[in-house]
């Protein structure tokens, strides 16, 4: 069982780059798990409720706690959107909006066989 991982624009691509290697490996082995396991533990991966759909990847290291939304297409596809380091308990709804937006986008130009 392998999903494939797609990054949609590039809010992930630069959010990623400015991490350190440390934050990086980290968040390489928890894309590592969803890309391998097949029931990834609530810990790493939480839909986001009262969405259609939406997720967020959940990476923990030993100074921040970092979201990265995404959505699944197909079943086996997962489309990583934006990220943010969480500060608060509650998710910034401005992240939240944009996340939504991205995964509409998304589906729309794949309906449309762009």
């Amino acid at each position: 069982m392998e999903r494939k991982i797609v990054l949609y624009g590039r809010y992930f691509s630069k959010f990623y780059e400015k991490q350190s290697v440390k934050t990086r490996d980290k968040i390489d082995y928890v894309i590592d798990i969803i890309k391998h396991i097949e029931k990834v533990p609530l810990q790493f991966l939480k839909h986001i409720e009262g969405t259609a759909g939406l997720y967020e990847i959940r990476v923990s290291t030993t100074f921040n706690q970092i979201r990265i939304f995404c959505f699944f297409e197909k079943g086996r596809i997962v489309v990583l959107t934006n990220c943010f380091v969480k500060k608060t308990q509650k998710t910034p709804k401005k992240e939240l909006e944009l996340a939504i937006k991205l995964m509409k986008e998304y589906l729309t130009t794949k309906k449309k066989g762009v």
